[in-house]
C-alpha cells in the first residue's frame, strides 16, 4: 500500500458507533474512534469521513415497515447528521480541528457540504466529517463514500468493518468463508461479495480509486490501515 497517500476518505458505520450498546452512541466507543482519527491526521494525511447512521435508523429497515422507500431515506440521512455532529465534537475533543458538513441542508447545525468547502477545510488541516449522504434516497452511504472520494480526489477509500477485510461470505455465519488479502473491484462485483454496495465499487473503480477493508475495532486501526499494517484487504481497481 502506498505510503504517499495525502487524502483519504473513510467510511464509518453507524453501527461502528453504537460499541456494545444495542443502539445510540457509546461515548467510550466514540472516544476512540475520534483518537484514532486525530492520531492519523497528525500525520499530515488529510481525512474526510463519511459516517452512517445504521445505530439510529436505516433507511432500508424503515422501507420493510411499510414507510416509503424516499421517505425512509430521509430519515437515515437525519441519522448520519447525528453521527457527524457528535464525531465532530470527539474529534476535536482529541485536539485536531474538524468540520461537519450535510449533503442535506441544515444550515443552523452545520455547513452544507459542497466540494469546495470541504476542499479549503481538508487544504486547512482539519477533518472533515460528511453526513447526510448523497442528499438524495436510494443511495447507500457505502455509494456516497465512493462518491465523494472521486469528487475529493482522494487516493484511497479506507471501509471500517467488524472484520478484518472481505470474506467470500460472512466469517460469522460461515466458519468455511474464506478471506481475501487482494481482489481486483472487477472481482469483488462479479462475486457479488456484500462488503459494500455494487455501486459503490463500480465508482470507485471508474475514478481508479483503491479500497481498504479492515477492521475497525482495534485501538489505533486507522492509523494501522494508513501505514500498510495489520490485517486488511486491499481492493483495487
Amino acid at each position: 500500500m502506498p505510503s504517499a497517500w495525502k487524502r483519504v476518505v473513510v467510511k464509518l458505520s453507524g453501527e461502528a458507533l453504537m460499541g456494545k450498546l444495542s443502539h445510540g452512541l457509546d461515548q467510550e466507543t466514540l472516544s476512540r474512534i475520534a483518537d484514532d482519527v486525530a492520531a492519523s491526521a497528525r500525520t499530515g494525511v488529510q481525512i474526510a469521513i463519511v459516517v452512517g447512521g445504521g445505530n439510529f435508523f436505516r433507511g432500508i429497515q424503515g422501507a420493510d415497515k411499510g414507510i416509503e422507500r424516499a421517505r425512509a431515506d430521509s430519515i437515515g440521512m437525519l441519522a448520519t447528521i447525528m453521527n457527524g455532529l457528535a464525531l465532530e465534537h470527539a474529534i476535536e475533543g482529541a485536539g485536531q480541528p474538524a468540520r461537519a458538513l450535510s449533503a442535506l441542508p441544515v444550515p443552523y447545525v452545520c455547513q452544507p457540504y459542497s466540494r469546495q468547502a470541504a476542499l479549503n477545510h481538508l487544504n486547512k488541516g482539519r477533518v472533515v466529517v460528511l453526513s447526510g449522504g448523497t442528499g438524495a434516497p436510494f443511495f447507500t452511504t457505502d455509494t456516497g463514500a465512493a462518491l465523494r472520494g472521486a469528487e475529493l480526489s482522494c487516493d484511497a477509500i479506507l471501509k471500517a468493518t467488524q472484520v478484518d477485510g472481505v470474506y467470500s461470505a460472512d466469517p460469522k455465519k460461515d466458519p468455511a468463508a474464506v478471506r481475501y488479502d487482494h481482489l481486483t473491484q472487477d472481482e469483488a462485483i462479479a462475486r457479488n461479495l456484500g462488503v459494500m454496495d455494487t455501486a459503490a465499487f463500480a465508482l470507485a473503480r471508474e475514478n481508479r480509486i483503491p479500497i481498504v477493508v479492515f477492521n475497525l475495532q482495534s485501538p489505533g486501526a486507522i492509523c494501522q490501515a494508513l501505514r500498510g499494517e495489520g490485517r486488511f484487504t486491499l481492493v483495487t481497481p
